[in-house]
């Protein structure tokens, strides 16, 4: 693990980095309460994977939001990655987001000020609320076989079982330290997501955030969950556009994440186990 020692090239700026594919309504939501959620002066690249949407003009015309139109379809990671590539170097703060958030007055700043009391994290994550209200588990444990299998086979059937529970750390929210949080808000300190160099472009959609995650604490940094701060994410818009090719992406960026990790000749017979194993439960899971 290395040491996080040395000073840092970036300044105090914060900036909002939004991944949009066909965002309509929930843009303009999203950065009306945005508005309320900081006082700081923010700057917002919307970062489009090839969407034609008049949402995203109207956006435009406000005056701290720059429209960045990548022209093809990177996926999230590969999105957020570009739509950062554009800040210079006084931003020193990174929200990377969906669309489809909305901010609770103050949660932005509130957000900032946890980043005072661990000053080695690397990636700060709300609270996250599901739009019935309930509280979506947002910071986990890192997969593993043993809990990955587990709440891979019994998650649906069995929503209580030990597996999925460990997994999905669902407990009373206090802050604290993750193995990783979802990709859906996180404010990165912008001086630890470069030293990784960002979401891993080889996950198109799905575990991207499992994967920086692991990155950054492998650095030396910490994800923490700050759930003082609180987002609602509605959810499901981009991905209900094709949910059966959404689901087989899931299922490759989870084999792709445990073979990442697994290399040699050793792994081969399990990983071609587990490789079956999502087919099947694939084919299960798109029937009809």
């Amino acid at each position: 693990m290395t040491r996080v020692t040395e000073p840092t090239r970036y300044g105090d700026g914060l900036a909002v980095v939004v991944v949009t594919y066909f965002p309509g309504e929930d843009l303009e939501r999203f950065l009306d309460t945005l508005e309320k959620a900081t006082t700081r002066d923010v700057r917002v690249v919307l970062a489009d994977n090839d969407s034609t949407d008049d949402a995203l003009d109207k956006a435009a015309r406000r005056e701290n939001v720059h429209l960045l139109r990548i022209g093809e379809n990177l996926g999230y990671g590969g999105g957020a990655n570009r739509g950062v590539a554009e800040l210079d170097e006084s931003y020193g703060w990174v929200v990377v987001a969906n669309p489809d958030l909305e901010w609770e007055p103050g949660s932005l700043d509130i957000l900032l000020e946890a980043t005072k009391r661990w000053p080695r994290g690397g990636a700060f994550g709300p609270l996250i609320r599901e739009p019935d209200g309930t509280v979506y588990p947002s910071a986990r444990l890192l997969p593993s076989f043993g809990r990955g299998i587990g709440h891979a086979v019994f998650g649906k059937i069995w929503p209580a079982n030990p597996w999925t529970r460990a997994y999905r750390q669902e407990r009373a929210p206090v802050e604290r330290r993750s193995e990783w949080l979802s990709g859906s808000c996180q404010l990165f300190r912008r001086e630890a997501f470069e030293a990784v160099g960002g979401f891993d472009p080889k996950y198109f959609m799905y575990f991207e955030d499992v994967d920086l995650g692991d990155r950054i604490g492998r650095a030396g940094w910490l994800n923490v969950y700050a759930p003082s701060a609180v987002v609602t994410h509605i959810g499901g818009k981009a991905t209900s556009r094709a949910p059966k090719k959404m689901l087989a992406v899931h299922h490759e960026s989870a084999y792709r994440y445990l073979a990442d990790r697994h290399q040699g000749l050793a792994w081969k017979p399990v990983l071609a186990l587990i490789k079956a194993g999502l087919a099947v439960r694939l084919r299960i899971e798109t029937r009809g």
